[in-house]
C-alpha cells in the first residue's frame, strides 16, 4: 500500500498535473472507499506521511456536549437522512480518552486499509483513477479556455459521415463541425488546418470538447491580428466585425494614436495584409471602416461605398428589437447601399447592430454627402455632415 507513496511524483510528472493534486486524488479515492467498505455514514479522514512513507486511514470523531441531540441518531442531515451516532462522542468520554480534547475537537481512530481485503484494493485503484482522470480534464479545460477566440493549427484525423472534422490539437481532439465550415471547403485527412477556439465544454460522454470555428468573425479577427502587428501591440482596436463567410466582411477600426492610420495598417502596401488574410478565408473580400462612437456617422461608414444624405436612429421600445436606422439616400445611391445580393445592407446592419431601412430621394448625391469620406475633414463646410442628423 505504502508503495504507491514512492510514485506520487512520477505520476503528477507524467499527468501534467500538481503533486498537492495527485495526493488529494490519493486521499479522497481512499476516503470513498473506506465509505464503500466500512459505513457510507461514517466520517473518515486520510493523511499522507511523506517522510515515514506512509499512507494513514482514520475514523474522526467530533466531540459534543452530552446532551447533544445527534447522539440519540434521530437528527437528519440535509438530505434527510439519519445522522449516524457513532459520528459523535460525549465530551466525558472523550476526557477519558485525552483529558485535553474540548467540544469541536475530533477524537481519531486508526483504520488498517490491508484488513479490508482484495476487493478494497480494486476500488481504490478505480477511485484514484478516475479523481485523476477528473484532474487532467480540469486542467485542460483551463488551459484552452484561455485559447478561445484564438487561432490553432491541427491535423485533420478523422471526417465522419455527418461532415464534422475532427483536428488533432496537442493533447487533445478538436471539432469544427460542418456549419463552423466556410461553404465550399472541404479536408481530409492529414490536412493542416487553421481555425479559432469558439468554446470548450467537458460532455460526460465525449469527455474535453473544444469547438472550432472558420466562420466565427473572431476568426477573422484573430488572423488579422496576426498579420497586423499595430493590432497585436494594441495601437489599433478592431470595435466590430461582420462576415458571411466565404462571401464578404466588413470591420470597423479605431486608433489611440492620431498618427497611425487604422485602415492604411491594417490594408497594408499595396493590400499586402488584407490580400493574406482574404486567401486563408477563401478569397473573401474584407471591408475596412473607420469606427465612430457617433452612431449617425458610423451607420454611414459601414454602409460605403454608398454616399448616403442623412441617418436618423429610432430606438426601439422592445427589448427584443434592435433600434432603427432610417437612411435617406439618392436614388443612385442604392443599389451600392444593398450591395449585390444584399450582402452591403446585411454587414452594415451586423456590423453596426442596427437594421437598416432605407428610403431614397430622388437627385444625385456628391461626394461631400459621405460624413466618412477622406475630404470632410478637411473642409470648414459642416452642412453636409450636419445633414446626417436631420
Amino acid at each position: 500500500m505504502d508503495k504507491i507513496i514512492d510514485i506520487l511524483d512520477s505520476i503528477a510528472y507524467e499527468k501534467g498535473l500538481k503533486i498537492t493534486d495527485v495526493e488529494n486524488a490519493l486521499k479522497e479515492s481512499l476516503i470513498k472507499t473506506a465509505q464503500k467498505m466500512v459505513d457510507f455514514s461514517l466520517v473518515f479522514d486520510a493523511e499522507i506521511d511523506k517522510e515515514n512513507k506512509e499512507l494513514k486511514l482514520f475514523q474522526k470523531i467530533e466531540v459534543v456536549k452530552s446532551d447533544d441531540p445527534r447522539l440519540s441518531g434521530e437528527v437528519l442531515d440535509e438530505y434527510e437522512n439519519a445522522i449516524n451516532a457513532e459520528n459523535f462522542i460525549t465530551i466525558e468520554e472523550a476526557k477519558e480518552i485525552d483529558d485535553d480534547l474540548e467540544i469541536g475537537d475530533f477524537v481519531q481512530y486508526d483504520l488498517e486499509f490491508e484488513n479490508m481485503g482484495r476487493n478494497a484494493a480494486t476500488i481504490l485503484h478505480n477511485n484514484f483513477e478516475y479523481k485523476i482522470q477528473r484532474f487532467i480534464e480540469e486542467n485542460l479545460l483551463s488551459k484552452y479556455q484561455n485559447k478561445i477566440g484564438k487561432v490553432i493549427n491541427g491535423s485533420v484525423t478523422r471526417v465522419d459521415r455527418a461532415e464534422n472534422t475532427f483536428v488533432e490539437i496537442g493533447e487533445v481532439r478538436g471539432m469544427l463541425a460542418r456549419k463552423s465550415r466556410i461553404k465550399g471547403e472541404s479536408f481530409k485527412i492529414g490536412d493542416t488546418l487553421k481555425a479559432v477556439v469558439r468554446s470548450v465544454t467537458i460532455d460526460k460522454q465525449n469527455g474535453l470538447v473544444v469547438e472550432l470555428s472558420r466562420t466565427s468573425p473572431k476568426f477573422l479577427e484573430a488572423l488579422l491580428a496576426l498579420e497586423v502587428p499595430e493590432l497585436k501591440d494594441e495601437r489599433i482596436f478592431i470595435e466590430a466585425s461582420a462576415r458571411i463567410p466565404g462571401s464578404r466582411a466588413k470591420i470597423a477600426l479605431s486608433s489611440v494614436d492620431p498618427s497611425i492610420d487604422p485602415i492604411g495598417s491594417v490594408v497594408g502596401v499595396k493590400g499586402v495584409r488584407i490580400t493574406a488574410v482574404s486567401a486563408q478565408l477563401s478569397g473573401e473580400n474584407i471591408d475596412c471602416v473607420e469606427y465612430s462612437a457617433i452612431p449617425e456617422i458610423f451607420v454611414s461608414r459601414a454602409l460605403s461605398p454608398a454616399i448616403i444624405s442623412s441617418v436618423k436612429i429610432q430606438k426601439s421600445n422592445r427589448h427584443d428589437e434592435k433600434d432603427r436606422a432610417i437612411i435617406t439616400i439618392p436614388v443612385d445611391q442604392k443599389s451600392k447601399a444593398i450591395g449585390k445580393s444584399g450582402l452591403n445592407i446585411r454587414l452594415a446592419s451586423m456590423l453596426t447592430k442596427f437594421d437598416i431601412v432605407l428610403d431614397e430621394v430622388e437627385g444625385v448625391a456628391t461626394p461631400m454627402a459621405d460624413a466618412g469620406a477622406k475630404e470632410q475633414p478637411k473642409t470648414k463646410d459642416t452642412k453636409s455632415l450636419e445633414a446626417l442628423f436631420k
